[in-house]
């Protein structure tokens, strides 16, 4: 699912990660056990071949996360959008 989330992003493939357009962000959204993490600001993911996505930040920071664990994502910015952040969806 979140590779269509992606697609619908028009997420860039360079260099093994995915990365946003100019003002494009991502917030992810993860549990496991009860616990929650919210990462936000995301301008490139990886995928990796053992299901974990590697998430970093527009500070630089990474993020390593299961892809099973994740059951949210949402989009901000973007050409032709307003301020206001659009919804990609809940994975399934």
């Amino acid at each position: 699912m979140l590779l269509k989330v992606l697609l619908e992003i028009e997420a860039k493939k360079e260099e093994g990660e995915h990365r946003l357009g100019e003002g494009r962000r991502l917030t992810l959204y993860a549990g496991h056990g009860g616990a929650t993490l919210t990462v936000t600001r995301v301008e490139g993911l990886r995928l990796l071949e053992d299901g974990t996505v590697v998430a970093r930040n527009d500070k630089g920071d990474r993020y390593f996360v299961s892809l099973t664990d994740l059951f949210a994502v949402a989009a901000e910015g973007g050409a032709g959008t307003t301020s206001a952040s659009r919804k990609a969806g809940f994975l399934g």
